[in-house]
């Protein structure tokens, strides 16, 4: 379902750790429904052309089309084309977060359960790191793989199944300094929307243009990296936190970076545990990484049909004596591509049967 956030306003300028981010129009999608109360949810946040200059690199992309109905779709997707069995590495640059706001701090370097801070768990994930991803009685990585590579491959698992060479994988992160994001009384405060954990809340169009500027500040950022902000114990929301809460995550393009925002929450059970906002906007982003596919059910949104499931749709997958949760996507069938591209005609990664956009977008 689309619905409309409220834009960023033109002449916005916020501050953030000694430099200033200017904000544009621009406005969100994402799964959402009239509440008083908290609804755990993903959006995108749709291209706002903030920097013109292109740089000599971008990310790498492949266009696949499909048929549904009598009309005709294309999506420019992350990697390379499944015939040419070629392997695509994406650089990723971490920018950790620490929000501070109404006195207290929410930093992306806290400690976990495990002695591992939350920087250090990411990394350690099945979105970085390998794992053997075994579906429809078959090693769908052709070998240990990344999960996201995992779920293209079983996507488009028709080409893939004879295309053993090829993978879309998630280069080893450069992780840069620590940002502080300030938030002052008007954009955020400190809530306990699920009742188990006080976190960070703030307002998603005071946030962006930050996180905006923040990929600007570091040269070393290139086209084709993807810049990854990892927030702690915060949920984003837009426009006022009663009616606007509470955004785990999101997925954008600036016109030069596809980039991605996720909250990692520390507490079990509670949404966008761990990496699950990860799982999600990592799959989201390397399906629609310019934020302009659509399909017959709108935008193509791989995780939004599923964080309504039990658990928000997350799996539990073990690595390195740390459980994380791992969100199910949506493969291309349920966007209307013929059932026999992806693997067992699934319509999602853990075999959810649902029938074409029966979920919406």
């Amino acid at each position: 379902m689309k619905v409309t956030f409220k834009s960023s306003v033109c002449a916005m300028v916020a501050t953030v750790a000694g430099f200033v981010a200017t904000a544009d129009s621009g406005t969100a999608y994402g799964q959402q429904q009239a509440k008083t109360t908290p609804v755990p949810r993903y959006v995108v946040l749709p291209r706002k052309n903030t920097r013109f200059a292109p740089l000599a690199a971008t990310i790498a992309t492949w266009t696949y089309g499909w048929t549904y109905a009598g009309s005709a779709y294309s999506a420019s997707i992350v990697g390379s084309d499944p015939s040419g069995n070629a392997t695509t590495a994406v650089p990723v640059f971490i920018i950790p977060i620490k929000v501070v706001v109404a006195g207290q701090t929410f930093s992306a370097k806290t400690l976990q359960s495990n002695g591992k801070t939350a920087i250090a768990n990411t990394l350690q994930s099945p979105l970085f790191k390998d794992l053997v991803f075994e579906e429809a009685g078959r090693n769908v990585g052709d070998g240990p793989t990344q999960y996201i590579d995992a779920f293209q491959r079983a996507g488009f698992w028709q080409a893939a199944s004879t295309n053993t060479g090829w993978h879309t994988l998630f280069g080893t992160p450069t992780v840069l300094p620590i940002q502080t994001i300030k938030v002052p009384p008007a954009d955020g405060s400190v809530q306990n929307p699920f009742g188990n954990l006080n976190v960070a809340v703030a307002d998603i169009n005071y946030v962006d243009p930050l996180v905006q500027a923040l990929i600007a500040k570091f040269p070393q950022i290139t086209g084709d990296a993807v810049p990854l902000f990892v927030l702690y114990d915060t949920y984003l929301y837009d426009g006022s936190y009663a009616s606007g809460c509470c955004i785990g995550g999101y997925h954008s393009y600036d016109g030069v970076n596809a980039y991605s925002v996720f909250s990692y929450i520390s507490v079990a059970g509670d949404f966008a545990e761990d990496v699950a906002a990860l799982s999600h906007e990592f799959g989201e982003l390397v399906m629609d990484p310019f934020t302009d596919n659509y399909s017959p059910c709108g935008i193509l949104e791989v995780g939004d049909p599923l964080e309504g499931d039990a658990n928000f749709g997350t799996y539990p997958y073990v690595r390195a004596g740390f459980t994380y949760h791992l969100q199910d996507l949506a493969l291309i069938p349920y966007f209307g591509a013929p059932p026999a591209t992806s693997l067992a005609n699934r319509s999602t990664f853990q075999g959810t049967n649902l029938a074409v956009c029966q979920n919406g977008s």
